[in-house]
């Protein structure tokens, strides 16, 4: 039995339902993590990732000290060769550079990725760099690459885009809708909570998606749409409510505008119109549609497999117009509802870290906003909304983008279409990445400036229901890296002295509690939490404009910050890639359960032991049809690139689709996927690419010695069949 020097609570550093953990340290190594059975919001349950995924801490191959590129001369296609340096050196260098290209070009030549992992301290320092200093909103994160079409429709309709209520409300719900979330892999805390509410409070889950999710196994109506039909089925949803008068009258009277606009709409979306479309049958709809409109209570949860699309706002819009109408938004168990994916996604879109706003969404654009940052940093701010995540890597290949700072993401795995990518960021004049390990996309950089991990540091993280909670110093940092925060205000400190420029409220902390107290002054939904707060209560939900307000678990109750929800009349059509003759099958991509995201961090612990390598899943008619079987490697190919991996037969997929994850630079999913954008929300489409399938031989470097089949190693299993 090991007895700990130290357990220190902090957050999970993985998904976005903010898990409290406690650290169990003994001689400055993480050998245990605990869930705390009277902490929100998990309450003691903690996921795989959570439990067994903190050993990349300590992992060998971390970024010690500063790096910069000796190779320079050869370009950034080149492979790096790295020489050492200190950090007078380093932050010299990046300084240096960050300067002249804003002096040359203006600050609008430099793009800036801020990070979701990062705490929101950070992330607040990091978007002030770049816009008090360089005087651009070019700051934008992965956000853009999972939610932004649910920011984009949610604002449209009622002028807030974050997740409406509380995890804490999940087990006692009446009736909710799940969809294009597989939420037992992505969330799975979360994931418990609702199958609760199915288990013990007999609540009635209607399941949307068209893969067979384990979701499915806990719902009244599964309604198994083709991919990319969402609007489809939430349209005729919203008909038979309204041709069957189930709408709340007096919620659409008091808080809404635009009903009797989009009642007109609706006329053509017949549940067989649907089914003809999306291939659910009509009295499935009509079923749903009852179930949650006639429910006291409903509420609806969604994820990227809702936004990652061409028509992602559309499909958000769909689904708020949808609550709107039956009423159920502004009360506990309601909501709209999308579920965050990293740790501090939420977070970092709260501390200013997207191209339109400040912290809590406040306008750069508004004059009265713009002038109070103005006031208390002393400097000029631009007014004019920055550049998104994929409008930076267009701007790169152009050449309008000279200059890129990536803090703590990794493009090179996340955007779509990867040799575009790949291709654009060959063209900057220099880039440098801060970051605990050397990514993809860092292999690129001229600078890899060496951060520490969560469990490494001191700040706040922000779950997917707004809930402000603490991150703490658990062990201390590797090698000579150092907190972001504490990076960015010495990098900051040499930019304003080489650009002459003197701010009244700089970059002099000693510790995020000071940096969030900057924060907390500059935005109103912040005023009633601070860092004795935090350590009294465990975490408290924004807004909370004093002291003595509980904060907020459910938002809307008196009404929608745009005044009026209004409905949107939205109309059926995609612009996604469409399966063809050459390319006769569809691809979906998204997360397993093992790995999170571009698998930085899981795929350097132990889980990747448990889940070490891509697979597509197949429906059995297709693989039969090719003459596969789960284990064969196949090549997939689009028009853009084609990657070799191993087969999964199962009956979780559709026939004609494939699912692919994309935690694996060996077999990158994003390599196949088409970087066209909602035009609205400029997200792009990660849930539907044409692409063919034929049966292949290993990669190059395989181990031809190692021939366990994927269903007896213990972890990639067929869900269907196991559960």
């Amino acid at each position: 039995m090991i007895t700990p020097d130290k357990t220190v609570r902090t957050t999970c550093p993985y998904c976005g339902v903010g898990c409290q953990m406690q650290l169990q340290v003994k001689d400055d190594y993480i050998y245990a993590v605990e869930a705390p059975f009277d902490a929100a919001p998990n309450y003691g349950m903690l996921c795989v990732k959570g439990r067994f995924g903190t050993d990349y801490v300590k992992h060998p191959g971390r970024v010690k000290t500063p790096l910069i590129r000796a190779n320079m001369e050869e370009g950034r296609s080149a492979k790096p060769v790295w020489r050492e340096a200190t950090w007078d050196e380093a932050l010299d260098f990046v300084a240096d550079n960050l300067a002249r290209i804003a002096q040359e070009s203006g600050g609008d030549a430099i793009a800036s990725y801020a990070s979701a992992k990062a705490t929101n301290e950070d992330n607040y320092i990091f978007q002030k760099v770049m816009r008090a200093l360089i005087r651009t909103n070019n700051v934008d994160h992965c956000a853009r690459l999972c939610h932004a079409g649910s920011v984009t429709g949610l604002q449209l309709s009622i002028g807030s885009s974050a997740m409406s209520n509380s995890i804490a409300e999940m087990e006692n719900l009446e009736a909710f809708i799940v969809t294009g979330s597989n939420t037992t892999e992505t969330h799975p805390v979360i994931s418990n909570f609702l199958k609760k509410a199915v288990r013990k409070n007999g609540a009635k889950l209607i399941v949307v998606d068209p893969r067979r999710i384990e979701m499915t196994d806990f719902s009244t109506v599964w309604l198994r749409q083709n991919p990319g039909t969402d609007v489809a089925v939430f349209q005729a949803m919203a008909h038979v409510v309204v041709k069957e008068k189930l709408y709340d009258e007096e919620f659409i009277a008091e808080r809404t505008e635009g009903f009797n606009d989009y009642l007109e709409s609706l006329e053509e979306f017949t549940p067989e119109w649907a089914e003809t479309v999306s291939g659910v049958p009509a009295d499935d709809i009509r079923a749903a549609a009852r179930i949650y409109a006639k429910a006291e209570r409903a509420s609806i949860y969604w994820g990227m497999g809702i936004s990652q699309s061409t028509h992602g706002t559309d499909n958000t819009l769909s689904l708020v117009n949808l609550a709107m109408m039956c009423g159920h938004v502004g009360k506990a168990g309601t909501g709209v509802n999308p579920l965050r994916g990293q740790n501090n996604v939420q977070g970092c879109s709260d501390s200013g870290g997207l191209p339109n706003v400040f912290t809590a969404y406040q306008n750069v654009a508004d004059p009265a906003t713009k002038a109070k940052f103005e006031e208390f940093w002393g400097t000029e701010l631009n007014p004019q909304p920055g550049l998104t995540a994929t409008e930076m890597v267009t701007g790169a290949l152009h050449g309008s983008v000279r200059g890129m700072f990536v803090l703590g993401e990794n493009p090179m795995m996340s955007e779509p279409n990867q040799h575009h990518t790949r291709h654009s960021l060959e063209q900057l004049d220099f880039m440098v990445c801060q970051d605990i390990f050397i990514n993809e996309t860092g292999e690129m950089a001229d600078v890899i400036l060496p951060a520490t991990s969560f469990a490494e540091k001191d700040g706040t993280f922000t779950n997917t229901d707004r809930r402000v909670q603490r991150c703490r110093t658990a062990v201390p940092p590797v090698g000579n890296s150092r907190a972001d925060w504490d990076i960015l205000c010495d990098l900051g400190r040499r930019i304003e002295q080489r650009l002459g420029l003197e701010l009244t409220n700089g970059f002099d902390f000693s510790h995020p509690s000071e940096i969030w107290e900057e924060m907390r002054q500059l935005t109103p939904d912040f005023w009633g939490i601070d860092y004795d707060r935090l350590e009294r209560e465990g975490g408290v939900h924004w807004p909370c404009p004093s002291f003595d307000h509980p904060g907020t678990p459910f938002l809307f109750a008196d009404g929608f910050p745009r005044g009026r929800g209004k409905f949107w009349e939205v109309e059926y059509g995609t612009k996604s890639e469409q399966p063809d003759a050459d390319y006769p099958f569809n691809l979906s991509t998204g997360r397993v359960l093992y790995h999170w995201s571009g698998s930085t961090m899981t795929g350097r612990s132990s889980l990747e032991n448990v889940y070490p390598e891509a697979t597509c899943e197949m429906h059995p008619d297709d693989a039969r049809d090719l003459g596969l079987e789960t284990g064969d490697w196949v090549t997939v190919a689009s028009r853009r690139g084609e990657i070799t991996l191993r087969l999964l037969v199962t009956e979780r997929s559709l026939p004609k689709t494939i699912f692919v994850p994309f935690h694996f630079a060996e077999a990158a999913a994003n390599l196949l996927t088409l970087d066209r954008v909602d035009d609205r929300a400029k997200i792009p489409d990660y849930k539907n690419t044409a692409v063919r399938i034929q049966k292949s031989s290993p990669p190059e470097g395989w181990d031809e010695g190692y021939e366990e089949p994927l269903l007896e190693r213990g972890a990639i299993k067929d869900p269907v069949q196991i559960h």
